[in-house]
């Protein structure tokens, strides 16, 4: 079954009001989307490994999925896009705040960003689902980046710059080779596959309970 936004936000919804946090599901999704990676590489010590992530819980995820991948011995540098106080979730913060205590990690921040990185794997957590309007700095540079880059490139949950009901794209995207996405399929990515590449969808631990009166 495939699922618009608004009837995965509710879900999400009723999942937290039932006791299993957002900051559990954040922690699923970034976990999963590591073993998918380490299925389709192998081993990741060897890898260098870029992660751009926004202010939201996209961004979250891909924190998330940076703390597994030092882990695993993988050199991994983070570009918040934006300042560490703006980041907007309590389940962001408290996974930023967890990587602001490890040396195994570079973290890179700010409006203002210097696009010269050179990586083996890059993970897309810049916007994800929450897109509306016309993608904006630092944003459009991280996108433009990625997309002229040789590495491998996993988006998470959804390329940022493509609305997953719609299938319609932004005035910039990111154009992935595998795309993770959590829970259950959103209508509109099956139909460009051209740009979420390989999808796997990963089940996060929410109980089919907080389903009842969505779907």
């Amino acid at each position: 079954m495939e699922i618009t936004i608004k009837q995965m936000m509710q879900i999400e919804e009723n999942g937290h009001r039932m006791g299993f946090l957002r900051k559990f599901m954040m922690e699923n999704a970034g976990a999963s989307a590591v073993r998918r990676l380490e299925e389709k590489f192998g081993n990741l010590s060897s890898k260098n490994i870029l992660v751009f992530a926004g202010l939201g819980n996209n961004g979250g995820d891909a924190l998330v999925m940076a703390r597994h991948l030092a882990g695993r011995d993988s050199k991994v540098t983070i570009v918040l896009l934006g300042l560490p106080e703006k980041i907007k979730t309590e389940e962001s913060r408290w996974n930023w705040q967890i990587l602001e205590k490890m040396n195994s990690i570079k973290l890179i921040t700010g409006a203002k960003i210097d696009f010269e990185y050179s990586a083996d794997i890059i993970i897309d957590g810049i916007l994800g689902t929450g897109i509306s309007g016309t993608i904006d700095e630092p944003y459009a540079s991280a996108i433009k980046f990625i997309n002229e880059s040789t590495a491998f490139k996993l988006a998470v949950d959804v390329p940022s710059g493509l609305d997953p009901d719609t299938g319609n794209t932004s005035n910039i995207y990111v154009k992935a080779d595998l795309t993770i996405t959590f829970h259950k399929m959103k209508i509109g990515m099956p139909k460009r596959k051209d740009l979420c590449g390989q999808i796997f969808v990963e089940k996060i631990g929410i109980p089919p309970e907080a389903e009842v009166g969505v779907l």
